[in-house]
């Protein structure tokens, strides 16, 4: 069996087995953890059923079947929801079922409203912030959580364009120097540590670089935004900053270029880090980074710093002892998710190789046979999780896409803010 029927046959098992809520009530325990959540619950499934309906390796009712779990109670709105949670995750999920307009218009219709409602008053809330002089928390601007995924949905949605403008507004002013008791930092400097909270191991907070929580977020969506001819004012420059830091901060080694998941004030002042490259995932490695850089060299039009970004990542997803880190088969920080990143960087690249690497990324997932894969992903006893970020659905969506390539039918990925 080839690598691309291997890929195939392990999707269809996954997809089988969540093929109904009430399948996975028997064996996950975890199943009724926040239905409305895209990372964890009903939503992320109903993804992986609608990406397979759209083209048509599956029926549109298990897509429905998922989607009526999650709306089984009122959608969460306000400040508690985000792109991976409540109204936007289920706006998300709707919005890429576009084949079945008429089912889900009227819902859609009204996720709307409050997702517009609350990216507002986020938005206010923040520029409230800036105008205090304080520092952010991840979760004001980062992809999960904050604007930028918010930002990413409205992009997806093609609509609310004026909204769209102000996020990408404010992610600008987000990108601007500021002082604090004294010393220079970047606008997005956090006062807690990377894990959100106050802590004593972060004395002087941090700035996060990755794609899930730090600064490739931002700088994702507003590549994004460039490459669609959506820009604001101080946009590009708003890129150049990010990037430069980025530069500032690149580290060269045998195994190629890399940047750290973030920087400690002591790091900031002292200019260096002491440490090699860490695991090379999604949310905070080089390969969610490379693509960053990469999105933000094609709006650039700038072919040095593309080739610079894909270098990493061949070089990351060719060294034994950074792919030795990866232990998992996950989107968020697993093979799925390396696999699914080098298949959009390649679709792109100007640097050959990138290509070449996809066997090696999908073996450690493709070598298991279809069941014993399904089981370890599914059940309890397997460590496993059902859903689209660290789970069995999110294997399956990167799966059918190596099948099916670039891009995928529903827009399931952007939500990572890769493509």
């Amino acid at each position: 069996m080839s690598l691309r029927e291997s890929a195939r046959a392990a999707a269809d098992a996954l997809a089988e087995r969540l093929a109904t809520p009430q399948n996975v009530r028997g064996l996950h325990h975890r199943q009724d953890w926040w239905p409305q959540s895209l990372a964890h619950g009903a939503v992320g499934v109903a993804l992986l059923h609608i990406e397979r309906a759209r083209t048509d390796q599956g029926p549109w009712q298990r897509a429905h079947d998922w989607l009526a779990c999650a709306v089984a109670e009122p959608a969460v709105g306000g400040p508690d929801s985000h792109l991976y949670y409540g109204a936007p995750a289920l706006a998300f999920a709707l919005h890429a079922a576009a084949d079945r307009p008429a089912r889900y218009a009227r819902a859609l219709d009204t996720l709307d409203r409050y997702v517009t409602t609350a990216i507002r008053n986020r938005l206010s809330g923040a520029h409230a912030r800036i105008d205090r002089g304080e520092t952010p928390e991840l979760a004001e601007f980062d992809a999960i959580r904050g604007l930028s995924g918010l930002g990413a949905l409205l992009l997806h949605r093609d609509l609310h364009t004026d909204l769209l403008r102000d996020t990408l507004t404010y992610l600008v002013r987000l990108t601007e120097p500021v002082r604090h008791h004294g010393e220079l930092l970047p606008g997005w400097w956090s006062h807690l540590a990377p894990f959100g909270t106050a802590s004593p191991d972060y004395p002087g907070g941090h700035a996060n670089n990755g794609v899930a929580h730090g600064v490739a977020g931002p700088l994702a969506l507003l590549s994004l935004a460039a490459r669609r001819g959506i820009t604001v004012d101080g946009h590009l420059d708003a890129i150049n900053r990010i990037l430069a830091w980025f530069d500032r901060w690149q580290q060269d080694s045998p195994t190629g270029p890399w940047w750290p998941y973030w920087i400690t004030r002591a790091q900031l002042r002292s200019g260096t880090l002491g440490r090699g490259p860490s695991r090379p995932s999604w949310c905070y490695g080089t390969a969610g980074l490379a693509r960053a850089q990469q999105l933000a060299a094609l709006a650039l039009r700038d072919p040095v710093r593309q080739h610079t970004a894909e270098t990493a990542l061949l070089r990351a997803m060719t060294d034994p002892t950074q792919l030795g880190m990866t232990v998992d088969v996950s989107l968020c920080h697993g093979f799925a998710g390396l696999a699914r990143i080098t298949q959009l960087v390649a679709a792109e690249a100007i640097t050959p190789g990138v290509t070449e690497c996809l066997p090696r990324l999908l073996a450690p997932i493709t070598d298991h046979a279809p069941g014993k894969l399904t089981d370890s992903l599914t059940r309890p006893s397997g460590g496993g999780d059902i859903g689209l970020l660290e789970g069995a659905s999110g294997t399956a969506l990167a799966l059918h896409a190596f099948h099916f390539g670039t891009p995928s039918a529903s827009g399931w990925d952007t939500c990572f803010l890769t493509n």
